[in-house]
């Protein structure tokens, strides 16, 4: 009797990705919690509430679901092998994502250049922390479009890049959700 030692490829990246997605969500349950334990640890300075701007975060919100729409429109192309759309719809999603980072980025400068940097105090600190992991998040996502945009330019729609496509939607799809709940957690309750 022999043992089968082969190993369905797509099966091990879905069983990866979603041990990768288990260890990203304790990660941010761990930050959620943190800033949910701190922040009201001020210490006499501002408040999420005098801080954070509700209609600039719905912004970003709006800009993120965006990109998470467009990203499912340029994996519908990949069946009908039209990388024309796939480059289109994934071209467009990171350019909403570039956006989205410039809109982070601008809400953390204006933050910092009015003396509410991270080392203000507990709150900020795990403001910035908790924003700023996400925001890596979305750099690293980025940094996928492009390089498998490149890999599909140079190898087609091969079953690989398929396949790694299929898991950095995942991805992308997860740090969407995942700024859902830092919008409805940081925005609305902790800055009402």
């Amino acid at each position: 009797m022999s043992l089968d030692t082969h190993h369905d490829a797509t099966s091990n990246t879905l069983f990866g990705l979603w041990i990768y997605l288990m260890t990203d969500f304790i990660l941010f349950a761990t930050l959620f919690a943190a800033y949910a334990v701190l922040r009201n640890n001020t210490f006499g300075g501002p408040t999420a509430h005098e801080l954070l701007s509700q209609p600039y975060a719905l912004a970003e919100t709006v800009v993120l679901l965006s990109s998470t729409f467009t990203f499912g429109l340029g994996m519908l192309a990949i069946p009908r092998n039209d990388k024309r759309k796939l480059f289109s719809w994934l071209g467009i999603t990171f350019l909403l994502g570039l956006c989205f980072l410039s809109l982070v980025g601008a809400e953390f400068l204006h933050l910092i250049n009015t003396g509410n940097s991270w080392s203000r105090n507990a709150f900020l600190t795990s403001y910035f922390t908790l924003v700023g992991t996400h925001g890596l998040h979305i750099v690293v996502g980025l940094f996928l479009i492009a390089f498998f945009l490149r890999e599909v330019y140079q190898r087609g729609l091969i079953p690989v890049t398929i396949r790694r496509l299929t898991c950095l939607k995942v991805f992308w799809f997860f740090s969407y959700i995942v700024w859902i709940f830092m919008f409805t957690i940081v925005y609305l309750i902790g800055a009402s």
